[in-house]
């Protein structure tokens, strides 16, 4: 198979979450388990960084494999899911593995893979497992899919687990309370490992003290263990002052912390006001590689954080498109991903906001549409993949809630009436789903 064929192969033979929903999601790791079984086990092979949590996970594991490859060391990166290129899951030091590395490793586990039967995403993993094997990188970023404790990717045995934080996402099939979604995600940890938890939020934070406790595990709260004293914003464009570049700001270890007073004046190219909560985390987990004998400056911190979305590719996150009139997307999709880029939007000076917007079938939509503001013009349209919710379906659900505007057959077209309607001193907004900001970006 070419590469074309190969893609379509693991698209259309298999379960596909991002296709499927819940029914592509297996409650066990079985399969995960025998295919690296077969594969030599490569999630043996290498030292690596296990990252979970509800929102946050993603820019937090591409801002700390930023920081390790510039401070040297050669760094894999897996995350999920995709926006454009299915490569973008698998990175060496920030770049996509190669297309014939996909194509060779399918074509050779063709037998196994019909055998064993597993899904889009089992089979993603070993991919990305025998390729960190092969390369043989010095450190891993490995991001969970899906919870944590059934995650195809929790067979490994990392040097520190990372839990960003929990809200409210995929309760049909990680529970329906804060503390059961938790629970979930707290199953990354292992014994003896430990582990940074970013937030600390009262419903949740005894669950991850009991697992650690459990497992013998040291636990550290980021969002303790810093204090940010300053915050402004720059932007080099200075004809388009509504909208920032950088997010400057200078940062201290807090007080009660256990390690050395340190101040860090940072310079963060991810502008979403969001990130200060993941900076915090990941200077946490820094600290930690620290104390486990990695060598990584505060020079290193400030060079990568300046220029992560070069370094890894990161795109999605409150992301600039165009600026006359102003265009941004994010892939915030659930309550608390949606609070903060509503808390992001009233921070933008503009006349009339048009909300371009498309959701999934199988999540709860009216949480996400009655966070939005009813002055706003919508554009609602059909994301597209099989689990997209109909626009039609998706304009009745907003009606409810006094959101109003027409319903578009594509992203795309819903895209260019914003384009079409808005003036120059407007803000055109894109988001609701990542599938939705997938086909802009």
């Amino acid at each position: 198979m070419d590469y074309n064929a190969t893609i379509q192969y693991l698209y259309t033979q298999l379960p596909m979450f991002t296709r499927d929903g819940a029914s592509a999601f297996k409650a066990d790791l079985t399969n995960t388990i025998e295919l690296c079984k077969r594969l030599d086990k490569p999630h043996q092979q290498f030292k690596s960084v296990h990252i979970a949590g509800t929102n946050g996970k993603g820019s937090t594991s591409h801002m700390l494999a930023a920081i390790l490859q510039t401070a040297g060391y050669k760094t894999g990166l897996y995350t999920s899911p995709h926006l454009k290129d299915f490569r973008e899951r698998i990175r060496l030091n920030g770049q996509m593995i190669s297309e014939q590395t996909v194509i060779d490793f399918v074509g050779c586990h063709l037998n196994n893979f019909e055998e064993i039967a597993p899904s889009f995403f089992e089979m993603t993993v070993g991919l990305a497992f025998d390729v960190f094997a092969k390369e043989q990188v010095d450190i891993a970023i490995i991001e969970v899919g899906l919870g944590g404790r059934l995650d195809s990717t929790n067979i490994i045995t990392p040097l520190l687990s990372v839990i960003t934080n929990i809200g409210w996402d995929h309760m049909n099939m990680l529970g329906n309370t804060l503390q059961l979604i938790a629970g979930e995600k707290a199953g990354i940890i292992k014994p003896g490992i430990p582990v940074v938890i970013g937030e600390l939020q009262p419903e949740t934070a005894q669950v991850f003290i009991d697992k650690a406790q459990q497992q013998g595990s040291l636990i550290e709260f980021a969002s303790g263990q810093w204090v940010i004293e300053e915050v402004k914003t720059k932007n080099q464009k200075s004809d388009f002052p509504e909208q920032f570049e950088y997010i400057d700001l200078n940062i201290s270890k807090a007080a009660q912390s256990e390690t050395p007073a340190k101040k860090l004046n940072i310079q963060l190219d991810l502008t979403g006001t969001y990130q200060l909560k993941n900076v915090k985390t990941v200077l946490s987990a820094v600290d930690q590689l620290r104390k486990q004998g990695f060598i990584i400056t505060d020079a290193h911190i400030i060079t990568a954080l300046r220029q992560v979305k070069e370094l890894t590719g990161l795109h999605g996150r409150w992301e600039v498109l165009s600026t006359q009139p102003l265009t941004i997307c994010d892939t915030g999709h659930n309550p608390d991903g949606i609070e903060e880029v509503m808390k992001n939007i009233a921070a933008v000076n503009y006349d009339q906001l048009h909300f371009v917007i498309g959701m999934v079938n199988d999540k709860d939509a009216t949480k996400v549409l009655s966070m939005l503001p009813s002055k706003a013009t919508y554009y609602f349209c059909k994301p597209d993949i099989p689990r997209g919710l109909d626009a039609e379906a998706l304009k009745r659900q907003a009606q409810d809630f006094n959101l109003h505007g027409l319903n578009y057959p594509s992203v795309k077209e819903a895209l260019l009436a914003a384009q079409g309607n808005a003036g120059k001193n407007d803000l055109i907004f894109i988001g609701g789903s990542t599938f939705v900001v997938a086909e802009v970006v």
